[in-house]
C-alpha cells in the first residue's frame, strides 16, 4: 500500500500567529462555543447513578422558563415610561457545583439556550473572557453593554485571584440591580484540597454580597468524557505527528516547548483567536510543564481547543504526564485535571488522523 502524497504547502504554525482581537469581537463572541451549540437538555445524557444530575436538568429547566418576560424579548430596550418591573422575589442566580467532566459546561449553554430571550440579550463566557471584556470596554461600558441582557452565564468562575474577582463580583452586582439573571460553574481557590470540586460555600463567600442571589445546585458523578470509552491513545512518533500535519488540510505544527514559550508572549485573551481556522493542532516533543504559570497558560489553550473541538495530536510524553505531582496536589489541582481530561478527549479525536 503506497504513501499518500505530501502536499506542498507547509503546515501552519501557533508560534507564528499573534492575533489581534478588537473589544467588538468579544462582545459577539459571548455565546456558547461550538462544541456547545446545540447542547440542550435533552441532549444531555444523565448518569443514572446519580440522581443529581437529573434534578439539575428539571430545576435549571425551571429557572430557564422562569426568565421570560418583554425585558429581553429581543423588542428592544424597556420602555421609557414602561412600570419598573416588581423585583424578583427568589434567587436570581444559579451556582452549578460539581466535579470536572459532570457536564456543567454542557448544562450552562443548555440554560442560555433554553432561556427565552434572543442571543443579543443573553450572554455567555468564561470567566477570563468577561474579565477581558471589561479591560477592553471599561467598567461603565460593560455595565451598558450587558445590563440589558436578561441572562449571563460564566463559566469556569476564576477564585485565583482576588481582585480579579472583586472586580466581577461588583459588575454582577451592578448587573443584577439592572435586572439581570446570572447563573456560573467555578474553579477551585488556591489551597482548597479534597474532591476535585469546588465547594459551593466557599464560592458563595468569595462574591460577598451576591450571595443571596444564588441558588447552589449540587452536581455529582464522574468525568463523562471517559465514561465507557477506551483508554486514549498512545502518543506517536514525532515522524508520524510530523507526517500527519503536512497531509492535514488546515492543521498546525509545532514544537511543544516552543509552543509554550510562545503563550508567555500572547494575551490568554487571544487564546481561541490563535486556534482560528485549524482543523487540527499537531505537537512534537511533548514533555512535562515546567512550571506553574506555564502550566496555567496551557490549561487556558487547552480549554479553547476543546470549546472549539480541535483535534490535538501530539508526540512525547502523555497528557497525564504533562503535570507534576505537586502541581495535581496543589490548589490548582482541578483545572489541571480539567486539562488532563480535555486534551485526552482531543487526543481520541486525533487518532484518525495518523494513517497506517
Amino acid at each position: 500500500m503506497g504513501i499518500s502524497p505530501i502536499p506542498d504547502a507547509a503546515p501552519l504554525s501557533l508560534c507564528a500567529r499573534e492575533p489581534h482581537v478588537p473589544a467588538e469581537r468579544l462582545v459577539a463572541e459571548m455565546v456558547p462555543p461550538p462544541r456547545f451549540s446545540s447542547a440542550r437538555f435533552d441532549t444531555y445524557i444523565p448518569d443514572p447513578n446519580q440522581p443529581s444530575q437529573t434534578q439539575a436538568v428539571q430545576v435549571l429547566s425551571s429557572f430557564a422558563a422562569g426568565l421570560g418576560g418583554a425585558h429581553a424579548t429581543g423588542a428592544g430596550k424597556r420602555k421609557w415610561f414602561a412600570k419598573k418591573p416588581a423585583a424578583p422575589t427568589g434567587p436570581r442566580g444559579v451556582y452549578l457545583d460539581g466535579g470536572y467532566g459532570v457536564g456543567k459546561t454542557h448544562l450552562l449553554a443548555s440554560l442560555w439556550h433554553a432561556t427565552p430571550a434572543e442571543p443579543a440579550y443573553k450572554a455567555f463566557g468564561t470567566f477570563v473572557e468577561l474579565t477581558n471584556l471589561v479591560g477592553a470596554l471599561g467598567f461603565q461600558q460593560t455595565v451598558k453593554t450587558l445590563g440589558g441582557h436578561r441572562l449571563l452565564c460564566i463559566d469556569e468562575f476564576e477564585l485565583d485571584d482576588p481582585g480579579d474577582t472583586v472586580l466581577v463580583s461588583t459588575l454582577l452586582g451592578k448587573l443584577v440591580d439592572a435586572g439581570v439573571a446570572l447563573a456560573a460553574t467555578s474553579n477551585t481557590l488556591p489551597g482548597k484540597l479534597g474532591e476535585g470540586r469546588f465547594a459551593a460555600a466557599d464560592f458563595l463567600r468569595e462574591i460577598q454580597g451576591l450571595s443571596a442571589h444564588f441558588r447552589p445546585l449540587r452536581i455529582d458523578g464522574e468525568d463523562y468524557r471517559h465514561r465507557g470509552l477506551p483508554e486514549a491513545p498512545a502518543p506517536f512518533t514525532d515522524e508520524q505527528v510530523t507526517k500527519a500535519a503536512y497531509a492535514t488540510e488546515g492543521a498546525s505544527l509545532d514544537d511543544f516547548p516552543h509552543l509554550l514559550e510562545h503563550l508567555a508572549r500572547v494575551h490568554p485573551s487571544r487564546y481561541g483567536a490563535l486556534t482560528d481556522h485549524l482543523s487540527a493542532v499537531c505537537l512534537t516533543d511533548v514533555s512535562a510543564i515546567p512550571d506553574q504559570s506555564t502550566a496555567l497558560r496551557l490549561v487556558v489553550l487547552a480549554d479553547r481547543l476543546y470549546d472549539r473541538e480541535i483535534p490535538v495530536l501530539a508526540a512525547g510524553e502523555p497528557f497525564d504526564k504533562l503535570f507534576s505531582e505537586e502541581m495535581l496536589n496543589g490548589g490548582y489541582r482541578k483545572k489541571y485535571f480539567r486539562a488532563i481530561s480535555r486534551l485526552t478527549a482531543l487526543a481520541r479525536d486525533a487518532k484518525g488522523l495518523v494513517r497506517e
